[in-house]
C-alpha cells in the first residue's frame, strides 16, 4: 500500500468530475486500500478519490474513533434525504479550516462495495455529512464554496500564505 498525494484547495484539479467506474477490479480494490491508508494516516475521516487526482466515482470512510470500521462507496448516489444539519467540518484538502455547514441530516445512500456488490445505506448525524462532504468532491465541489465570496477569499489567501511560509 502506498500514502497518496492529497491535493490543496485551490488546486483546479479539485474541480474536475469524477466519472463512473466501469468495473470493480483489482485496480479498483488497491486505489480503495491506498486512499484509506491516505485517510488513516492524514488523519481524516474521509477521502474521495478526486482529492488524491484520481477522477473516478470512489469514497472511503471511517468516522470511528478506533478507525477500524472502513466504509467503501463506488459510483454512490443519494437516493433519499431529510432534515437540515449544521455542522462544522473540515478537509484534507483545506488544512486548518474549519467552517459550519449546512446539510441534510438524515440520507440514504446507495453504492457498490470493493468487490462490486451493491448496497443501500442509511445514514444520520455525522456519516450523514461525510457522505454528503466526500460526494461533493465527485462534482467537484469542496466544502469552502457553500460559503460566502468573503469567507472564500480569505482561506484562499490564508493557504497561499501559509504554502509560501512553507517554501
Amino acid at each position: 500500500m502506498a500514502i497518496l498525494k492529497i491535493l490543496q484547495y485551490p488546486d483546479e484539479r479539485l474541480h474536475r468530475v469524477a466519472k463512473k467506474v466501469a468495473q470493480v477490479n483489482e485496480t479498483t480494490r488497491k486505489l480503495v486500500r491506498n486512499m484509506a491508508e491516505t485517510m488513516y494516516a492524514a488523519p481524516g475521516v474521509g477521502l474521495a478519490a478526486t482529492q488524491v487526482d484520481v477522477h473516478e466515482r470512489i469514497i472511503v470512510l471511517d468516522i470511528s474513533e478506533t478507525h477500524d470500521q472502513l466504509k467503501v462507496f463506488i459510483n454512490p448516489e443519494i437516493i433519499a434525504s431529510s432534515g437540515v444539519s449544521d455542522c462544522e467540518e473540515g478537509c484534507l484538502s483545506v488544512p486548518g479550516i474549519y467552517e459550519t455547514v449546512s446539510r441534510s441530516g438524515k440520507v440514504t445512500v446507495r453504492a457498490l462495495n470493493e468487490k462490486g456488490a451493491s448496497f443501500t445505506l442509511d445514514a444520520e448525524g455525522l456519516l450523514a455529512v461525510c457522505i454528503q462532504h466526500e460526494m461533493d468532491h465527485l462534482i467537484g465541489k469542496v466544502f469552502v464554496e457553500y460559503l460566502s465570496q468573503l469567507k472564500q477569499t480569505r482561506i484562499r489567501a490564508k493557504l497561499k500564505k501559509r504554502l509560501r511560509e512553507t517554501m
